[in-house]
């Protein structure tokens, strides 16, 4: 068990002394690229004018990924060495979150082929230059779930299987995905398998009521053999014992794992809450207030409370994102991984996120009325999307509260989840 005033001091001190620290290597810079994120807002129209027929075709529409890729923005972790950003995590949430705000589904889509592409690059030597060497742009998505079979074969294994819910697959090259190695005797058998797209297909099963446009649909293998190049174990994975031999000079080859593969997954969140909140106070102020004397929503009480409490939400909300990725960034530029209070902590705070967003688009669903839920009106898929996006298994707050507590209880059972 942590002694409570230990905790809290080690807290505060991580809090408020980070901007004294030494970030004298190149790499130690923790704010995000505004540059690169000035890209994304630049693009929030031509998304916005999509949106909708990303959503009735189930994946971001060409004209837009074709905008996003001459904006360069799915090569955002990708080293420098092959010509991509090599940007921290706070770029790329906030790359997604302005993203976000032209459409919830086009961010998830962009989100997950950044981090399923930041995967791919701490993969061995030649399993980099088979997925960058040829194709410096290349995007990769992923599932961790194990497919249905791994046959070890001699130089690598035989693969088979269906991984549901791979987002932006349509618009990938490659795919990291879970498989259960055969020989991995007692040991953890989880690991991932790169795998080109030439030996997959997509079957269509997203059919879901929010996020419909990212394309989240099953890929399917059949008897494709993975060389053992191509392949890393989870549980190295999640301790940044990658396999990639860049860890000394690239700040991104030392990022933690599931803290990384968990935050990202709020930076849509993160957006559509400001998408929110831009929306209403551009149109709720001289709404009359139905079956009252208020010829306009922001002089009433009822309005001025339940956005006021919304706005503290998303502020909350905003605070934790920048702390986790504070609290990965300084640790990967120091070369070293969080220790597991901390990633327990960013793990809890990955579905408060989610919760205090959720709860604050519901504060201003209601602030806005009954017509915030009509097919025509963009509240509604927002909050669609949020209602979605926060029940990834990453992002299930009971989830990461049980890990937290856990860790900060000192639990005498070993942890159920990855940290």
């Amino acid at each position: 068990m942590i002694p409570i005033i230990s905790f809290l001091g080690r807290f505060m001190t991580q809090t408020l002394n980070e901007a004294g620290r030494d970030l004298s290597a190149s790499d130690g810079d923790t704010e995000p690229n505004l540059e690169i994120v000035a890209r994304a807002t630049a693009l929030i129209p031509l998304i916005r004018e999509y949106a909708e027929q990303s959503s009735d075709n189930r994946r971001v529409a060409p004209e837009v990924i074709a905008a996003l890729e001459e904006a360069d923005l799915f090569s955002i972790f990708v080293p420098a060495r092959y010509g991509g950003h090599a940007a921290n995590l706070r770029t790329a949430m906030e790359t997604v979150a302005e993203v976000s705000r032209g459409d919830g589904s086009t961010a998830w889509a962009v989100a997950l082929l950044n981090v399923c592409t930041w995967f791919a690059t701490t993969f061995s030597q030649e399993a980099q230059d088979e997925v960058f060497g040829a194709n410096s742009k290349a995007k990769v998505s992923g599932i961790f779930t194990p497919g249905s079979k791994a046959e070890q074969v001699e130089g690598g294994y035989l693969v088979s299987g269906e991984w549901p819910y791979s987002s932006g697959s349509f618009a990938a090259d490659w795919a990291t995905l879970g498989i259960a190695l055969p020989d991995a005797g007692d040991a953890d058998p989880r690991a991932l398998a790169l795998i080109p797209k030439e030996a997959w297909t997509i079957r269509p099963t997203w059919f879901v009521a929010g996020m419909r446009g990212s394309g989240s649909d099953t890929i399917v293998v059949e008897d494709h053999f993975v060389p053992a190049h191509r392949v890393q174990r989870f549980v190295d994975m999640r301790e940044a014992n990658f396999l990639t031999p860049h860890q000394p000079v690239e700040r991104n080859s030392n990022m933690a794992f599931i803290p990384v593969a968990a935050l990202i997954l709020v930076g849509a969140q993160i957006g559509l809450a400001r998408h929110a909140l831009e929306l209403t106070l551009a149109k709720l102020p001289e709404k009359r207030v139905a079956y009252t004397q208020y010829t306009a929503a922001k002089n009433s009480p009822t309005h001025q409370l339940g956005v006021a409490r919304a706005a503290t939400r998303f502020q909350l909300a905003e605070l934790l994102m920048r702390q986790g990725c504070l609290d990965i960034d300084q640790a990967a530029a120091e070369r070293r991984l969080p220790d597991l209070l901390t990633r327990g902590r960013i793990r809890n705070d990955t579905g408060i996120i989610a919760e205090l967003v959720k709860e604050g688009i519901d504060d201003l669903m209601t602030a806005n009325g009954a017509g915030s839920f009509a097919d025509a009106n963009v509240l509604n898929r927002i909050w669609r999307d949020a209602e979605i996006a926060g029940r990834h298994a990453y992002v299930t707050p009971e989830v990461g509260k049980e890990v937290y507590g856990r860790l900060l209880l000192g639990a005498d059972n070993a942890l159920t989840m990855d940290v």
